[in-house]
């Protein structure tokens, strides 16, 4: 049988299961983001997101990778815009209120960015896009952005995740 990618000479009997995949990646340190956007009615919306990365210095690009069952995908799908927070290690609890689909997200912890983002205060450093592509990816979404403005806000250390814990730098 063909693998999923014919002509690479993989066989799907030897690829890898998402669990062990997900604990060999457990061992990838990431930076934790919040990325937020609007929804139809000017509601910030926004969500708990380690999947970003830069892709380009020129244009300036950057991506994240988004759940296909997540609740409000429908809200970054009509945006055309989204706005990222990378959180400092004194924000755990923030990451966890927007990991949390169901918790209550006051006013308050937004800030409006140039372009118009709901950011959020204190992170170290806050990005606004404008979403220029789209791909369908497995069971994400990756949204490709070009950052139309950036900013470090905070010189403090990031919050980090690595093998299924929030970690903190000890030096920096």
């Amino acid at each position: 049988m063909p693998g999923l990618y014919p002509g690479l000479g993989y066989d799907n009997a030897l690829m890898v299961t998402s669990d062990k995949f997900r604990q060999v990646m457990s061992n990838f340190a990431t930076g934790i983001t919040v990325v937020t956007t609007r929804d139809r009615s000017g509601k910030p919306y926004g969500l708990t997101v380690n999947s970003f990365t830069s892709v380009s210095l020129d244009p300036v690009l950057v991506l994240v990778c988004l759940d296909n069952k997540l609740s409000g995908l429908q809200s970054f799908m009509e945006s055309k815009h989204f706005g990222v927070s990378m959180l400092s290690d004194a924000q755990e609890d923030i990451s966890r209120m927007f990991a949390n689909k169901n918790s209550e997200r006051p006013p308050s912890i937004y800030f409006e960015g140039q372009l118009g983002m709901p950011l959020l205060h204190d992170s170290i450093a806050v990005m606004e896009c404008e979403v220029v592509a789209k791909h369908l990816a497995g069971d994400h979404t990756i949204f490709v952005g070009q950052v139309d403005h950036a900013e470090v806000l905070e010189t403090a250390k990031p919050l980090l995740y690595f093998r299924g814990k929030y970690q903190k730098l000890n030096a920096c």
